[in-house]
């Protein structure tokens, strides 16, 4: 839950200092707080980000994109959020050699993976066939009940239009992102899986670090 927290606390920074701390006026900021209450992060907690995230002497953060092989084969992708990048660039370096892979260059292993974007909306009064048909012109690509939502998956560059269609329908957001999907996936023996997981969770642990995708099949 605090990684949690952390993650949608630099998320919130990054909106503010992108589109300004006003919701109503900032689509990502819109999604980053729906996000937050997703997590139960308390309004207290937003409120008192949104307003560290307004004061001029709050640091920015930079998102960079991290690709590299794991044991095995297996490729990875690090998204971070940092206000210090040499000290990320070490610490991911690091934990790729340390555990026998091989942090790698732009371009290394991003080609592998989708990028898309989601969003969870409430099914209560949704007929998500029809739903399905009307965002199919705003790029959406696969409607689908998951339990009491309904889940929305397009492109990323897609998130955008989709977000103001369902926002001018009036239909609840509960939550949206981003992620990147391999196109491929890997199976690897349980010795060798292990050896995998020993760095991916070495990499979630650091703070800097927002998401981690990989094509290991688990």
């Amino acid at each position: 839950m605090s990684k949690a927290f952390t993650r949608i606390g630099k998320d919130i920074v990054m909106a503010v200092k992108e589109g300004g701390p006003d919701p109503d006026a900032n689509a990502r900021l819109r999604a980053v707080i729906q996000n937050a209450k997703a997590v139960n992060m308390p309004k207290d907690n937003i409120e008192r980000a949104i307003k560290r995230a307004s004061d001029k002497s709050q640091g920015d953060y930079k998102e960079v994109l991290f690709e590299g092989y794991a044991p095995h084969g297996i490729a990875v992708l690090i998204e971070t959020a940092t206000d210090n990048n040499t000290r990320t660039v070490a610490n991911i370096r690091s934990y790729f050699n340390k555990c026998n892979g091989s942090l790698g260059v732009s371009g290394s292993v991003e080609f592998m993976f989708d990028h898309t974007c989601h969003f969870r909306v409430g099914k209560e009064g949704l007929d998500p066939e029809a739903l399905e048909l009307d965002l199919i012109d705003f790029g959406a690509e696969e409607v689908f009940v998951e339990e009491e939502d309904i889940l929305i998956y397009a492109p990323f560059e897609c998130f955008g239009a989709i977000q103001k269609e369902l926002e001018a329908r009036n239909i609840d957001i509960l939550s949206s992102g981003f992620e990147r999907i391999p196109q491929v996936t890997k199976q690897l023996p349980e010795e060798a899986m292990e050896e995998v997981e020993k760095l991916l969770e070495k990499i979630e642990e650091d703070d800097d670090v927002q998401n981690v995708f990989h094509n290991l099949n688990i």
